[in-house]
């Protein structure tokens, strides 16, 4: 799951928003210098990233790619189901990716006090080109994986994932909509236990 998806799955509460997309900036014992709502948010994030990792379809998309894109093969299919989940945004929620991606960018925005430094930094360009939305376009989830590849230490091919999305495109889509409503569940189970 990538930055729309761990949104979605923060529910309606600002805290674990911003705790669930500060989380990957966020390292060992730092948690400790936020508030109780954002702590749970890093807890929920880091939940949800093992449940995927180890979530037998998910791993059904990451091996079709692993052959051209190495241990980036996660990274690329996390994209993917981000740019499925905002295709598809209707049927996962009543308000529109528009109206979603607004009060995203408004709640990190009116945060930005606990955001760490490279969060703030990305928040910027994501708000400014509206990443969040742009990711229900296929020239979109390119744009964004080109950033990432230009950014990685070693060459990962990320650059070229689009083209593997569309060639299995009906494959990938399908193995989203199986897991997006188990990691959906997943999700609320764990965000009531954090907020009793």
């Amino acid at each position: 799951m990538n930055f729309l998806a761990h949104l979605y799955l923060s529910g309606d509460h600002p805290d674990l928003m911003v705790g669930n997309f500060i989380a990957d900036h966020v390292k060992g014992n730092q948690i400790e210098i936020y508030n109780s709502g954002i702590k749970d948010g890093i807890i929920l994030h880091r939940s949800i990233d093992a449940y995927t990792d180890s979530h037998q379809i998910v791993r059904k998309s990451v091996m079709r790619l692993r052959p051209g894109f190495r241990k980036y093969a996660g990274v690329v299919v996390d994209m993917f189901y981000d740019h499925f989940l905002a295709a598809n945004w209707h049927d996962y929620s009543d308000v529109t990716l528009e109206v979603f991606t607004a009060k995203c960018y408004s709640v990190l925005q009116n945060h930005k006090g606990p955001l760490p430094e490279r969060t703030k930094r990305m928040l910027h360009f994501m708000a400014r080109d509206n990443w969040l939305h742009a990711y229900a376009r296929t020239d979109g989830i390119h744009a964004a994986l080109d950033g990432m590849a230009s950014r990685t230490a070693f060459h990962s091919g990320m650059e070229n994932a689009v083209d593997a999305l569309l060639e299995d495109y009906d494959a990938y889509l399908s193995e989203f909509r199986i897991f997006f409503p188990e990691i959906i569940n997943h999700s609320a189970l764990l965000r009531n236990e954090l907020l009793k």
